[in-house]
């Protein structure tokens, strides 16, 4: 999609600030009851944090968000039955990841340990104080490291960043499925309709008078109310002024930094029916500075790896060669080392050197928790925040993202119909 030259419209109704998921539902819904409204994008597309990104193979590979968890109650799944996407509803075996090195007894060890380590987390929430999860590993557990290394692509980064009773709100009924096409491609497609205006980059807010200024590289634009939907990182950093200043939800965006989770994905040249299709692994059982690998993801002549928390930082740092390299070493120690001539890198992400995310997903500090509700929070029913850090039962989701805008959404048509008039600069 192509940046244009200048903004779409200089007053509206709703000025929603981000395309992403959060940004194309709640546009979506403002769209849906009337309301004008204009989408600002700092990008030349649509989707934020979820891309598909297009390879030689004929298929998208999303280096952003990928599973549709939650599926059956995930609003994104009817949308893509709306809109006539595919999906493949085979489950994960996130759960065998460990048999593929040990034996059945281990494997069953393994279930135990993450299942106790779960039961004390969710007793620990209960109580009164928050804690970093990584209290709760049995001291010196044979399990600490992989449990430390799941944490690095659930959450993003290390157990002791994440707060237990953060992690305890969030709901998962396990049913996870993904888009043939691509989950950036079905956010895409859902927004394609939108009026946006690319290239957008939104310096200050001014929330003082009786409508909003948003003074953007593009020129101003005046609304009656505004939908911020940027990631927690960017809030922290200031990259957006309000005008007055905002000290809480800075404060609360930075309670709720976001991890990293970067992907590589390889293209397998050759014969691959002695691979195992659609298999989950991990490159080492021991620690947390490992990857995570789907082999084969739909049966397509591929291998995604995942990596998260410092460990993918330190990977991205030099452009990607050491993920790649790190990548095929891991890989070398699962099927032997043949398979490297096998492969070949055909898309990667780099989330923390996007000028417009600086990561991945949100994740609350220990004693941080409730900021989620702090940064949601309105401000004088014509200012709105909303995004996967503003769910508190289904962060880090490209459904919570959604959720949580279309609620905001229906906060300003509430607060805006009743009294909907022509805006003019206060």
């Amino acid at each position: 999609m192509k940046s244009n030259t200048a903004l779409p419209s200089s007053v509206c109704d709703v000025a929603i600030v981000g395309a992403g998921a959060a940004g194309v539902g709640a546009a979506r819904r403002l769209a849906a009851a009337g309301l004008d409204i204009v989408v600002l994008e700092a990008r030349d597309r649509l989707g934020g944090r979820a891309f598909s990104a297009p390879t030689e193979l004929g298929h998208a590979m999303d280096v952003g968000c990928e599973w549709l968890h939650s599926a059956r109650r995930n609003p994104w799944t009817r949308i893509a039955q709306e809109l006539g996407f595919a999906m493949d509803e085979r489950p994960p075996n996130w759960a065998a990841r460990v048999s593929w090195h040990f034996s059945e007894q281990a494997q069953d060890e393994w279930l135990e340990a993450r299942a106790a380590f779960d039961e004390r987390c969710e007793r620990a929430a209960e109580g009164p104080h928050d804690l970093a999860e990584s209290e709760l590993l049995e001291p010196g557990g044979r399990w600490n490291g992989l449990i430390g290394a799941i944490s690095t692509w659930a959450n993003g980064t290390e157990l002791e960043r994440v707060s237990v009773k953060d992690h305890a709100r969030y709901e998962n009924d396990q049913l996870n499925w993904r888009v043939l096409e691509g989950y950036g491609t079905l956010i895409s497609t859902y927004g394609r309709s939108l009026p946006v205006s690319f290239g957008t980059v939104v310096e200050r807010i001014d929330h003082r008078g009786r409508t909003i200024i948003l003074v953007t590289n593009r020129g101003d634009l005046v609304a009656r109310a505004a939908i911020v939907t940027i990631p927690t990182n960017l809030l922290a950093r200031e990259t957006i002024r309000f005008v007055p200043a905002l000290p809480d939800k800075i404060t609360a965006a930075a309670g709720l930094p976001l991890g990293i989770a970067n992907k590589l994905f390889f293209a397998l040249d050759g014969p691959v029916e002695d691979l195992p299709r659609d298999r989950h692994l991990i490159g080492h059982v021991d620690r947390v500075r490992t990857g995570g690998y789907h082999i084969r993801p739909h049966g397509w002549p591929v291998v995604g790896g995942y990596f998260g928390g410092a460990l993918g930082r330190e990977l991205e740092a030099d452009g990607g060669k050491a993920m790649v390299a790190f990548a095929l070493d891991e890989i070398a120690g699962l099927f032997g080392s043949d398979i490297r001539r096998k492969l070949k890198p055909v898309a990667q992400s780099a989330w923390v050197g996007d000028a417009f995310a600086n990561g991945s997903y949100s994740c609350a500090l220990p004693g941080q928790a409730d900021d989620r509700l702090a940064l949601m929070a309105p401000v004088d029913d014509r200012l709105y925040f909303a995004g996967e850090a503003c769910s508190i039962n289904f962060f880090g989701t490209a459904h919570g993202a959604y959720i949580s805008a279309v609620a905001a959404a229906e906060q300003a048509i509430t607060a805006l119909t009743p009294q909907r008039e022509t805006v003019s600069r206060a």
